[in-house]
């Protein structure tokens, strides 16, 4: 950023902070409260001033907002540099630079690919919305899917990639899904598949071998076509992730309800984060895509917010004093990486701890591209993308069990990328 950026940027902050200042003194000269009469008892005064307090909370949030959006831009050279002597010189050489690999061929004519994973075996899974598009008119204001009645997607939804090549090696699915958003192969190699039209979330035993035909989901969750917001319903979920250990089932159940869902390997809810009854301590906003790194800590894309937030499971859940022994999420502060440059981050993925992340179009010029953080000094390591074109609107990431590669997907191109990692990358 030049000095004329700079004072420029300054010039438009200080005009802001000016503008809330403004209004939200001149709400408290409304109040008839604040002036020292008007009211009609305490009781009123105390509703009023509550009133006063949410309306001037709500201010100062969409200008932090406004704020935040107006910082997304590229991260300057000497911040990454900065970041990288924070982290001790050469500690950045532990994180795996992405390099695109140039012999992989995307595979073509496929729908809206809103989800990729990868399989114990390494092999890339995808999950697209073949000819189905989400579009204005796909749901109503009540988040319900309009066009059930045209039935469910004809086309195989989920497709196995050779990683070498990227040929199209399994598929299956056909006849199933509406609105295919995330896709999740777990440690075990079972398939967790979220479906924004249907407003569920569905587990698949692992294929013991290619092309044998259609599987039965094993764990439907939700109910078909219902969006909600308890323990039994969803509202346009997008994400999952299966701790590789315990077998516990995180849900980011994304677009309405703004939370993360707990439960157990049987589905039976454990907890959620905000917790219920403390929303305000932890606000997510379109939660969209989630990790699990290696020391166990889960990571989210917090889309609209523009940032990650990690959070440990086992500190973040405690029986709680009841006859059912169900658990609830305790009020302690995430870690949350928030960096300018960042904007809406649509996918993050991990390995060995660090994160890999695909941000989306925020502002009208606003550079798409991939980013390695280092989650503990909440830094940006590098930015990455294709060598030879640019990304156009990524919505997932995901790495290779080995550490080898990253897969990122596309919608509107309707492309996977492969990225290499490699090791002793001078970024």
């Amino acid at each position: 950023m030049d000095s004329q950026q700079r004072v420029r940027w300054l010039w438009l902050r200080t005009l802001i902070l000016t503008a809330v200042v403004a209004i939200v003194g001149g709400k408290a000269r409304a109040s008839p409260t604040a002036a020292g009469g008007g009211g009609s008892g305490f009781g009123l005064e105390n509703s009023l001033l509550s009133e006063e307090r949410r309306q001037n909370e709500a201010v100062f949030r969409f200008y932090e907002n406004v704020l935040d959006i107006l910082q997304c831009r590229v991260p300057e050279e000497q911040q990454i540099i900065n970041a990288r002597q924070a982290d001790g010189g050469d500690a950045h050489l532990a994180a795996r630079q992405p390099v695109q690999d140039q012999n992989w061929k995307s595979p073509r004519g496929l729908g809206q690919i809103s989800g990729v994973s990868v399989d114990p075996q390494g092999r890339p899974v995808v999950f697209h919305r073949g000819d189905h598009v989400w579009d204005y008119h796909a749901f109503d204001s009540r988040h319900r899917y309009r066009r059930a009645k045209a039935g469910p997607i004809a086309a195989n939804t989920v497709l196995t990639l050779n990683p070498a090549s990227g040929e199209i090696e399994d598929g299956w699915a056909s006849e199933t899904f509406y609105m295919p958003h995330g896709v999740h192969v777990d440690t075990w190699g079972n398939y967790w598949l979220t479906d924004v039209a249907l407003h569920q979330v569905f587990k698949y035993p692992r294929r013991e071998r290619f092309g044998m035909g259609e599987l039965e989901p094993s764990l439907v969750l939700g109910e078909r076509f219902v969006p909600g917001s308890d323990g039994q319903h969803f509202c346009q979920p997008t994400a999952v992730a299966v701790m590789p250990e315990t077998g516990e089932i995180v849900i980011a159940d994304g677009y309405c309800n703004d939370r993360i869902l707990v439960l157990d390997p049987q589905g039976k809810m454990i907890g959620q984060l905000p917790p219920k009854g403390n929303e305000d301590y932890l606000r997510l906003s379109v939660p969209h895509s989630l990790t699990i790194m290696k020391r166990g800590d889960i990571c989210v894309a917090d889309r609209e917010h523009q940032r990650i937030v990690c959070f440990n499971l086992a500190r973040a859940l405690r029986p709680q004093e009841s006859s059912n022994k169900e658990q609830i999420m305790l009020p302690w502060l995430p870690l949350t990486v928030h960096r300018p440059g960042v904007c809406r981050i649509f996918g993050v993925t991990s390995h060995d701890d660090m994160l890999y992340a695909v941000n989306g179009p925020t502002t009208s010029n606003n550079p798409v591209m991939g980013f390695t953080l280092n989650p503990d000094s909440k830094s940006i390591l590098s930015t990455w993308g294709p060598t030879f074109d640019s990304f156009s609107n990524p919505h997932e990431i995901a790495a290779c069990p080995n550490g080898t590669a990253l897969y990122v997907s596309e919608i509107g191109p309707n492309i996977v990328w492969k990225f290499r990692l490699l090791t002793n990358w001078k970024m």
